[in-house]
């Protein structure tokens, strides 16, 4: 069977670094992406010096959207083996008294509604139960559905931790059906992600403090996502992977 990956929100960052490693470990790969045209066709310039590949603009809080990220990889590259939820935003420091009913619409229709659509629609591809041959997703959590956030965006961290129920819960759905569900809990990494949060000095002050004593990179993220997807990690369900420098 062909390994097939879709990354969603993979234009940038730990998607983009995962796309370009799924690259040379023989997927073909799907690169979804929101707003960010020229970043994504660079992206796919770079993966199809190997196997397949198509990038799919969308925004996965929308089902018609999701559906169209589907549609295009299952004719371009066939049937998906490996989900990558990925998408997710985050938004300007701010305590909890402050935050407005829109902005907590926006974060878990994205980070949450994003993962659970996309899953939907895996799991449809891949179980045995509809005639498929299983495969995996690995979904994307942060270091900060265990720290809480406060007074940064605990909005951010409650729905990471929505993301670490799921995976759980997914996992233990459809492990009879040929599917495993895992999860990556990044800390602090080096992504354009931070520069939303207004703090410019945020990733090396916060990286820095880990016992590793930096922030990580990307590919470090990466590594782990491809480790959760492949082979090697067959017996492995329902777990959250830290990659967080032993925060």
């Amino acid at each position: 069977m062909d390994k097939v990956m879709i990354i969603t929100g993979g234009g940038r960052g730990i998607g983009a670094e995962t796309a370009k490693l799924a690259a040379k470990q023989g997927y073909a790969v799907c690169v979804n992406y929101l707003k960010d045209a020229k970043a994504a066709e660079s992206l796919l310039k770079e993966l199809s010096l190997g196997k397949k590949a198509i990038v799919v603009a969308g925004d996965v809080s929308r089902e018609e959207d999701v559906l169209k990220i589907f549609a295009e990889t299952d004719k371009a590259l066939g049937r998906v083996t490996v989900l990558v939820n990925n998408a997710g935003i985050v938004d300007r420091s701010q305590r909890v008294e402050t935050i407005t009913a829109e902005r907590l619409a926006r974060m878990f229709a994205i980070n949450v509604t994003g993962s659970f659509l996309c899953a939907r629609e895996a799991v449809k591809r891949m179980s045995t139960k509809h005639g498929g041959e299983g495969g995996a997703i690995v979904n994307v959590s942060s270091a900060a559905a265990k720290l809480g956030s406060p007074g940064d965006y605990v909005d951010y961290a409650a729905s990471k931790a929505a993301i670490e129920t799921f995976t759980v819960g997914l996992a233990k759905e459809v492990g009879g059906e040929g599917i495993r569900v895992n999860c990556v809990r990044p800390g602090v990494i080096r992504t354009d992600i931070h520069l939303v949060s207004g703090d410019p000095s945020r990733v090396e002050r916060i990286g820095g403090a880990a016992p590793l004593g930096r922030p990580g990179e990307p590919e470090e993220v990466a590594r782990a996502i491809l480790f959760l997807a492949s082979d090697e990690a067959s017996y492995t369900t329902g777990s959250v992977l830290d990659v967080t420098g032993g925060r």
